[in-house]
């Protein structure tokens, strides 16, 4: 007998029970009370068991259908990370795919799971950061190479791909002034870049130490905030000169510039530096523009090289600046 049926069976014995001593207990101990409205009192106490058994066994019906639908959405929840799980070791698997095209679909693959699963942002952030860190040359680049045309036909596939990857990560960054979703960090290391554009993006850590950036790169209106390092990176000449651009970005720690040479204009205007800056030992070839710009932790521009003369005008916080070659 199945534990509904013995709970049914006990609430009518018991409801019998209750009906017989409430009507013979109004008969004993009350002699004005007839019969029918000894009867009808206690047939009243026994509905009352009945309905207590009744919403006893609604309660039990509604945990039991909350623990089944809670069970339902666990396995839709695993269900869903197995199917993003495959679709990600899938489509990390085709970016090592010969044809340029499967590649390019597999960025793209990798750039629909992080949006519509913000679980794996970091993660498809990381893979796209260490596909860019990959060696990579093209004739615009290198001078002193020589390149048939199959290779450079070949190069400027790959560049495709490449910046197609930079585009996805900047579109995956959530915007500058985004409070809802975490601020992402970037492992760009030694990484090879041509139009890179984190401009009115909000980023977490940028490590770009000993990379090399052509043709315009633009930081604008960005907010960093973990560390950065541009250590020992270069700006160089693409389809055209190494532009820097860095207008009204606000580093919140730490921004390190060390090393690093500008092949191009540098513009870093109206930027604000909230913690330490260090542009020690780095080299600027062309127009070097801080204007507006506030230094409120310590700045190092210890054994700097400027070819021209830097515009400082409005800055606030910024060291003297000696111009040329350190003696």
């Amino acid at each position: 007998m199945g534990e509904r049926k013995v709970g049914l069976v006990l609430t009518i014995s018991l409801a019998i029970l209750v009906l017989c001593g409430v009507s013979a207990g109004l008969l004993v101990f009350d002699p004005r009370t007839t019969g029918a409205d000894a009867l009808r009192t206690g047939g009243l106490a026994a509905g009352s068991v009945v309905a207590l058994y009744a919403l006893w066994l609604n309660d039990r019906r509604r945990r039991v259908e909350e623990q089944r639908q809670s069970l339902e959405s666990r396995r839709t929840d695993l269900d869903r990370d197995r199917v993003a799980d495959e679709r990600f070791a899938r489509a990390v698997e085709l970016l090592g795919h010969e044809t340029d095209q499967v590649r390019v679909g597999a960025l793209h693959a990798l750039a629909g799971l992080a949006r519509s699963n913000r679980d794996y942002a970091q993660t498809v952030l990381d893979v796209l950061c260490s596909y860019l860190r990959r060696p990579f040359q093209h004739p615009r680049y290198s001078s002193s190479q020589r390149w048939t045309p199959e290779e450079s036909d070949d190069a400027e596939r790959q560049l495709q791909v490449r910046l197609t990857a930079q585009r996805l990560i900047t579109e995956l960054l959530p915007g500058a002034d985004d409070t809802d979703e975490p601020a992402f960090d970037l492992d760009l290391t030694g990484a090879t870049l041509e139009y890179f554009a984190l401009s009115d993006r909000k980023v977490g850590t940028v490590l770009l130490r000993y990379a090399h950036l052509f043709s315009s790169n633009n930081l604008s209106r960005s907010v960093f905030h973990g560390d950065v390092y541009f250590t020992g990176s270069a700006f160089g000449t693409g389809r055209l000169s190494g532009r820097f651009r860095c207008d009204d970005a606000v580093f919140h720690r730490r921004a390190w510039f060390s090393g690093v040479h500008f092949g191009g204009p540098m513009r870093c205007r109206r930027s604000t530096f909230h913690g330490p800056v260090k542009f020690s030992d780095s080299t600027f070839t062309d127009e070097v523009t801080l204007a507006g710009s506030t230094f409120e932790g310590r700045s190092d521009f210890d054994g700097v090289v400027f070819d021209r003369t830097p515009d400082l005008t409005g800055t606030t916080g910024a060291p003297t600046i000696a111009v040329g070659a350190p003696e």
